[in-house]
């Protein structure tokens, strides 16, 4: 057999059909490990969701999303022309869900590298790396129970002097995000760090002189200062 045969053959047997070394058997372990994997991670999102409104459906797509990462990467590990047809295809789809939440890309992201690696049957890696994750996840969800943040909206009607403010507060971390002024009625938003899970600190601002009413909403973001 002449060196052509041989390249002809072997090209041929590239965009032949499913790969020997890849048996059905194979196939259901890396989608059932991949299903298994996703259930994890949604529990885990359930857990330590610390976002204001829980969406449903986007722990049902991290599940979705393992299994059919699994799935795309054993067919482009099975076919070169079924690899060739995925891209041209993933190639023109074009995402507009706008993800709110900064930590759910990492959810995201942890689902289709998972995915991935079953697809591979990589399973001790996507092991290592989800005890890994959670890991980092249990320290900064400890790290967060020492304090929350929250949006204190004071309406008055009368400006409250900072002084009166300040001894509510005690110890407390706060700042005025905003003051607005509409007729005889001050409305004042304050941004307040504070350790205590009963806010007993809103009592002492409803007990203060002109106050109508307190309101505080949880913030889940960053704070500064």
């Amino acid at each position: 057999m002449s060196i052509e045969d041989v390249i002809k053959n072997s090209f041929l047997e590239a965009f032949s059909g499913t790969s020997s070394t890849t048996s059905a058997l194979m196939m259901i372990v890396a989608l059932l490990a991949a299903l298994g994997f996703g259930l994890l991670i949604c529990l885990i999102y359930n857990k330590f969701y610390r976002g204001v409104v829980y969406h449903r459906s986007f722990a049902i797509t991290l599940v979705g999303m393992t299994v059919m990462t699994a799935m795309v990467t054993l067919a482009i590990s099975t076919n070169v022309i079924i690899s060739l047809g995925m891209v041209g295809a993933l190639s023109i789809v074009r995402y507009r869900t706008a993800i709110k939440e900064p930590l759910d890309l990492l959810y995201l992201f942890w689902a289709i590298t998972t995915g991935i690696a079953c697809g591979a049957q990589m399973y001790f890696l996507a092991m290592v790396a989800g005890l890994m994750m959670l890991v980092l996840l249990i320290c900064f969800n400890r790290r967060s129970r020492a304090g929350r943040l929250y949006i204190v909206v004071i309406h008055c009607s009368a400006e409250i002097p900072a002084e009166r403010i300040r001894q509510a507060m005690e110890k407390m971390r706060y700042r005025i995000k905003s003051k607005a002024i509409r007729g005889g009625n001050t409305e004042l938003a304050l941004e307040v760090y504070t350790p205590d899970p009963h806010l007993e600190f809103l009592e002492q601002l409803r007990g203060m002189e002109g106050v109508l009413d307190v309101s505080a909403i949880q913030y889940d973001g960053e704070y500064h200062g």
